[in-house]
C-alpha cells in the first residue's frame, strides 16, 4: 500500500541544508555587489587618472548644474551614517524590552506544558498507538521552550540584519540614480534580494538544525519532537509582532508630523532637510518597513511549516518514519530559495533597465517568473519526495490522499498568492483607474478623497478573499488540514524574491529622501522618485502576500490546534463556541483602535515638536540654522517603545485569558472569529493607504495630462491628496500589516499551549 518515495532520507538530509547554504552565499554576493558603489571620496584624484577617459568622466556628463561631485557623496554618507545610526539605536531599544519579555513568557511557556503532567518525567502512551511509550510532558515543555528561544532571535536577527543592509544601501542607490535609473534599480533590489535569501535561508537552516537536535533526544518519538518544534513559531511571531508595531507606531508618528507641519503648512517639499522630522522619517521607513516586514514574514514561514509537522507527525509520515516524506514542507521551501534565485539573475543581470516605465514590469515579472519555475519545482519535489499514496490525519481519522493531489494544495496557495499579489496592485498602482478616480475626487477637496479611498479599500478585499475561499476548499478537499498548511507553505515558497521586491520600497523611499537633502538635481529626484513609486506598489504587493498568507496559516494553525487539544467538532451553534466567535470578530478592531490611537497621539507629539523649532530656531526656513533632529527620533522612539506594549499584550494575552477561563471550545471560537473578521480588515487598510500615497504621487508626478490638470503641487487637490496620505499612513503602515501578526499569532499561542487548556481550561465551565 505505502510505496516509499524516490528520494532516499540521507538525500533530504543533504539536500535542505545544502540549499539553505546557498542561499546565504547568494545573498553575500549580492550584499558584496552591492558594496563595490563607494561612499568615499577619494575617487576623485588618484582612481580618475588611472581610469583616464573611462573614469568619473563620462558618468558625470549629466551633472552640469556645476555641482562639486566631492560635497555631494560626503552629504550623502552623512545623511546615511544619521539614518543607520537612528536605526540601530531605535531597534536595540526595542530589543532590550522584547528581551525581558522574552524571558519571561519562555518561563510561561514552560511552567504552562510542565504542569499538564505535574512536572512529572515518566513516560506517557502516545496518541497514535497506546502500546508505545512517548516522552513525558516535562520534556515537551523544555523544548517547547527552546524553539521558542530559537524562533525569537531568529526572527530578531532577520529583521535586524535587513535594517542593516537596507541602511547601507539607501545612499549608494541615490549614488548610481546620477548614472541612471537601470544602475539605482540594480542597486536598490540586490541590497533586497540580500534580505530575502538571508531571511529564508536563515529560516530553513536554524528550523532544519533544530529538528536534528531534537530528534537525539526524542528518537522515534516523533508526534512529542514536532510538538515541540511548533515553538518556533511562536518565537518568530511574538517578535514579529512587536517589530511590527513599534516600528509601525514610530514610522508612521515620524511621517505624519513631517508631512502636516512640513508639506501643508510650511509648503516645503517632502524630505527637505530644513524639517526637523526628516531623519526620523527616514529612520522610521527602516524600521517598520524593513525590520518589520521581515520578522512578519520570517513568522508566517516558520508557522506554516510548523503547522505542517505537527498535522503530519500524526499521520502516516510520522507513524512509518518516513523521513523524507516528513520533511516535505523544508523541500518546498528548499526548491523556493533555488528558484528565486533563478528569478533574481532575471532582473540584475539577463535583461537591463533602461528607461523609467520598466520599472514596475520588471519587478511583476519577478512574482510571474517565480510562480511559473516554482510550480515545476513543487512538482519535481512532490514526484520525488513522496510515495505515491499515504494517509492524513483528518479530526480523529486517518484520510487517503495521493501525491498529485498534495501537489495541487501546494500549487493553490502559490497561485492565490499571485492572484492577490496582482489585484493589490490594481488597486494601489497609479497606472489603474481606481487610484486615479481616488486622484480625480481631491478635486473637490479632501472629504470626497477620504470617501473614495475607503470604498477602494473595501472593495478591493472581494477577489482576495475568493482567492483565499477557492484554495482554502480546494486544499482541505484533498488533504486536510494539512493540505492548508501545505498550501501556505506555496503561497511563502518564493518568500526570498516577494521579501525582495518588498524591501527594495523602503531602500528607493530612503534614496530619493538622501537626495532631496543632498540638495541633488531635479532630473536625480525624478529618477528616484519613479524608483520609489514602484516601490510602493511592490510594497502593496507585499503586504497582500503576507496578509493572504497569514489566512491560510492561521487556519492550518488553527487544525493543528483543534486536533492537538483532542476536539472532534466544533459547533457554532453551542453558546461556549458562538460568544467566542463574536468575541474574536471585535478583537481586530480593538487592536486597530489601539495602534491607530498610538500613531495619532505620537504624531501629535511630533507636530508639536516640530512647529516648536520651526517657530524658535531662527533661520531654519532660510537654510541658515540646522534643524535639532535628535529631538525628533527621541520623540518617535519613546512613543512607540510606550505604546507598542498595550496592542502586544493584548494579542499574547487573549489566547491564555480564555483558554484557562472558558476552555479549548471557546478559544476555538475566537480565533476563527479573528480570522474571518482580521483578514477583511487588514487588506482594506493595506490597501486604502496604499491607493490614496499612489493618488497623492500620481499628482505629484504630472505625468499624463489628467494629472497636470490635479497638480502641481501646493495646488488645492493635492492638499486634500496629502491630507488622505496622512490618514492612510497609519491604516497601510501600522494597523494593516500588524493585523496579519494577531491572526497568526493567537492560533500558534492556542497550538502551543494546547495541552495545558485541554488539561486544565475552562475554569469557569467547570464551577
Amino acid at each position: 500500500m505505502v510505496s516509499s518515495a524516490l528520494l532516499p532520507d540521507l538525500g533530504a538530509e543533504i539536500v535542505i541544508p545544502v540549499c539553505a547554504v546557498i542561499g546565504i552565499a547568494f545573498s553575500l554576493v549580492q550584499w558584496f555587489l552591492v558594496s563595490q558603489v563607494k561612499l568615499s571620496t577619494e575617487r576623485g584624484g588618484a582612481s580618475a587618472a588611472n581610469n583616464g577617459k573611462n573614469g568619473y568622466n563620462d558618468y558625470l556628463i549629466e551633472e552640469e548644474d556645476g555641482m562639486n561631485d566631492q560635497s555631494v557623496v560626503v552629504k550623502c554618507a552623512d545623511i546615511q551614517s544619521a539614518i543607520s545610526e537612528g536605526a540601530t539605536s531605535f531597534l536595540f531599544t526595542e530589543y532590550q524590552y522584547v528581551g525581558i519579555f522574552m524571558v519571561a513568557f519562555a518561563i510561561l511557556i514552560f511552567l504552562f506544558l510542565g504542569s499538564v503532567e505535574g512536572f512529572s518525567t515518566k513516560s506517557q502512551p502516545c496518541t497514535y498507538d497506546k502500546e508505545k511509550s512517548c516522552k513525558p510532558a516535562l520534556a515537551t515543555a523544555v523544548f517547547s521552550t527552546v524553539s521558542f528561544l530559537l524562533g525569537a532571535l531568529t526572527s530578531v536577527a532577520s529583521g535586524f540584519l535587513g535594517m542593516k543592509i537596507a541602511t547601507y544601501a539607501n545612499a549608494r542607490t541615490t549614488l548610481e540614480a546620477r548614472k541612471g535609473v537601470g544602475k539605482a534599480f540594480i542597486v536598490a533590489f540586490r541590497s533586497g534580494a540580500v534580505m530575502g535569501f538571508l531571511l529564508a535561508a536563515n529560516g530553513l537552516l536554524v528550523l532544519y538544525i533544530a529538528i536534528n537536535l531534537f530528534k537525539l533526544y526524542y528518537g522515534d518519538d516523533w508526534e512529542g519532537l514536532f510538538k515541540a518544534i511548533t515553538g518556533y513559531g511562536l518565537g518568530g511571531s511574538s517578535m514579529a509582532l512587536f517589530g511590527r508595531v513599534g516600528g509601525g507606531i514610530y514610522t508612521k508618528a515620524a511621517d505624519v508630523g513631517a508631512d502636516l507641519v512640513g508639506k501643508v503648512e510650511r509648503n516645503i517639499p517632502e524630505d527637505d532637510p530644513r524639517n526637523p522630522a526628516v531623519i526620523a522619517d527616514n529612520v522610521g521607513d527602516n524600521v517598520g518597513d524593513i525590520a518589520g516586514m521581515g520578522s512578519d514574514l520570517f513568522g508566517s514561514y516558520a508557522e506554516s511549516s510548523c503547522a505542517a509537522l505537527v498535522v503530519a507527525s500524526i499521520s502516516s509520515f510520522g507513524i512509518t518514519h518516513d523521513f523524507t516524506a516528513m520533511c516535505y514542507p523544508l523541500l518546498i521551501s528548499s526548491m523556493g530559495i533555488l528558484v528565486c534565485l533563478i528569478t533574481t539573475l532575471f532582473a540584475t543581470d539577463f535583461f537591463e533597465i533602461k528607461a523609467v516605465n520598466e520599472i514596475e514590469p520588471a519587478l511583476k515579472k519577478q512574482l510571474i517568473i517565480s510562480t511559473l519555475l516554482m510550480t515545476v519545482g513543487i512538482a519535481i519535489v512532490t514526484w520525488t519526495c513522496l510515495p505515491s499514496s499515504f494517509t492524513i490525519f483528518n479530526f480523529g481519522a486517518q484520510k487517503v490522499v495521493k501525491n498529485w493531489q498534495l501537489f495541487l494544495c501546494v500549487c493553490v496557495g502559490l497561485w492565490a498568492g499571485l492572484i492577490i499579489g496582482f489585484v493589490t496592485e490594481y488597486y494601489t498602482s497609479n497606472a489603474y483607474s481606481p487610484v486615479q478616480d481616488v486622484a480625480d475626487s481631491c478635486r473637490t477637496g479632501a472629504a470626497t478623497n477620504v470617501i473614495f479611498g475607503l470604498a477602494l479599500g473595501y472593495k478591493s478585499v472581494i477577489i482576495p478573499i475568493f482567492a483565499i475561499a477557492i484554495s482554502i476548499f480546494v486544499s482541505f478537499t484533498f488533504a486536510a488540514m494539512y493540505g492548508v498548511a501545505v498550501a501556505a507553505l506555496g503561497m511563502l515558497s518564493t518568500i526570498a524574491t516577494g521579501l525582495a521586491i518588498d524591501a527594495y520600497g523602503p531602500i528607493s523611499d530612503n534614496a530619493g529622501g538622501i537626495a532631496e537633502m543632498a540638495g541633488m538635481s531635479h532630473r536625480i529626484r525624478e529618477r528616484t522618485d519613479a524608483l520609489d513609486a514602484a516601490g510602493n506598489t511592490t510594497a502593496a504587493i507585499g503586504k497582500g502576500f503576507a496578509i493572504g498568507s497569514a489566512a491560510l496559516v492561521s487556519l492550518a494553525l488553527f487544525g493543528a490546534f483543534v486536533s492537538r487539544a483532542e476536539i472532534t467538532t466544533v459547533n457554532v451553534l453551542t453558546p461556549k463556541v458562538f460568544i467566542g466567535l463574536i468575541v474574536g470578530a471585535m478583537l481586530p478592531y480593538w487592536f486597530s483602535a489601539m495602534t491607530m490611537k498610538s500613531v495619532g497621539s505620537a504624531a501629535l507629539k511630533m507636530v508639536e515638536e516640530v512647529r516648536r523649532q520651526f517657530n524658535t530656531i531662527p533661520g531654519i526656513m532660510e537654510g541658515t540654522a540646522k534643524p535639532d533632529y535628535a529631538t525628533c527620533v527621541k520623540i518617535s522612539t519613546d512613543a512607540s517603545i510606550k505604546e507598542m506594549i498595550p496592542p502586544g499584550a493584548l494579542v499574547m494575552l487573549t489566547p491564555l485569558i480564555v483558554g484557562i477561563l472558558f476552555g479549548v471550545e471557546t478559544l476555538s471560537g475566537v480565533l476563527a472569529g479573528s480570522l474571518v473578521s482580521g483578514v477583511q480588515i487588514a487588506i482594506s487598510a493595506s490597501n486604502t493607504g496604499g491607493a490614496w500615497d499612489n493618488a497623492k504621487k500620481y499628482i505629484e508626478a504630472g505625468a499624463s495630462e489628467h494629472a497636470r490638470t490635479l497638480g502641481p503641487k501646493g495646488s488645492e487637490p493635492h492638499k486634500a491628496a496629502v491630507i488622505g496620505d496622512t490618514i492612510g499612513d497609519p491604516l497601510k503602515d501600522t494597523s494593516g500589516p500588524s493585523l496579519n501578526i494577531l491572526i497568526k499569532l493567537m492560533a500558534v499561542e492556542s497550538l502551543v499551549f494546547a495541552p495545558f487548556f485541554a488539561a486544565h481550561g475552562g475554569i469557569l465551565f467547570k464551577i
